[in-house]
């Protein structure tokens, strides 16, 4: 089979998110992600992006990291492109994700900057940079300074690493601070016009009006008409009809805040695509909370327009 083109752009459209799942023995079940990863690229995927928060990766050994990203690709077969989060809180450890990810086909690879140490600007710009040049493939930056205690990727590290590194095609926004957001979209065009971004959720209409050309989905796999359908009327610029359901996300996500991503493995399971309980320290949805849910996401609609199952 021929090589697919290296990637130079990020892929437009929706980014599917593969969930983690776990046998009741709390081992991962190589066999139902599979089908997660099956699922999702029959929502019309752009790209899938694997080791996640979402998929729990910070609860994964570095040896099932690299067979969930091995597992995805061999799933996706060339059908979406395959983007591994390598993030981790040390380099080295990043660096051997990378390399096994670029051994097994993955299309483009994706960091954070390390957990917990806090570096400086120039430390991380060091982090990334050693990242990126352990392997040829495409990058991609994940800035989340929420998460990380204030540390992020600044508009002018982002700059320094374009300059430096034609392969850092984009940029995960996670900030939820679309003054942010719009600063590294900035700094960036000015490099490079077709810059990727986006933005960790479903929050379309600010992220795709406010430069955004691709969007990250939490939801993908438990409501999907609903996502392609918010994202069809935001890129349409249909913006007084994607408000009620921007609305509507925003109502989910305080759900799925909570515990994270907790909700989210009930909601599969109440849509027919059980997917195991989390690893701790997270917990299980108590059965009575998961009523509540089934009810809320009723109410919506989103039980009878959605898929139910595999």
């Amino acid at each position: 089979m021929a090589k697919a083109p290296r990637m130079t752009t990020l892929p437009a459209g929706l980014i599917h998110c593969p969930i983690t799942p776990y046998t009741p023995d709390n081992e991962v079940d190589y066999d139902t992600f599979a089908k997660v990863v099956e699922f999702l690229l029959k929502q019309d995927a752009g790209a899938l992006c694997v080791n996640l928060h979402l998929a729990e990766s910070l609860n994964l050994t570095q040896d099932e990291r690299k067979q969930l990203a091995k597992v995805c690709v061999e799933a996706a077969a060339g059908r979406a492109p395959v983007i591994v989060n390598v993030g981790s809180p040390g380099t080295d450890l990043a660096i051997d994700l990378a390399r096994e990810a670029e051994k097994d086909g993955a299309d483009c690879i994706m960091s954070i900057a390390p957990y917990y140490w806090k570096p400086p600007d120039d430390g991380i710009e060091e982090h990334m940079a050693a990242i990126i040049e352990a392997t040829d493939l495409a990058f991609i930056g994940y800035n989340s300074p929420g998460i990380m205690d204030g540390v992020g990727i600044s508009p002018t590290t982002l700059t320094h690493l374009m300059e430096k590194y034609p392969q850092m095609i984009g940029i995960k926004d996670a900030s939820h601070n679309w003054e942010t957001f719009l600063e590294l979209g900035r700094a960036a065009r000015k490099l490079k016009p077709d810059f990727g971004m986006f933005v960790g959720t479903e929050w379309m209409i600010p992220s795709l009006t406010l430069g955004g050309n691709a969007c990250m989905s939490v939801f993908g796999g438990i409501a999907p008409n609903f996502v392609k359908k918010l994202y069809g009327l935001v890129k349409e610029r249909k913006l007084e009809e994607a408000l009620p359901l921007q609305e509507i996300y925003s109502e989910l996500y305080q759900i799925c805040k909570v515990e994270y991503p907790a909700p989210t493995k009930a909601m599969w399971e109440i849509m027919g695509r059980p997917v195991g309980p989390p690893r701790r320290p997270q917990r299980p949805v108590p059965a009575a909370k998961v009523k509540e849910i089934e009810k809320t996401l009723d109410r919506m609609g989103i039980l009878n327009t959605e898929p139910h199952g595999w």
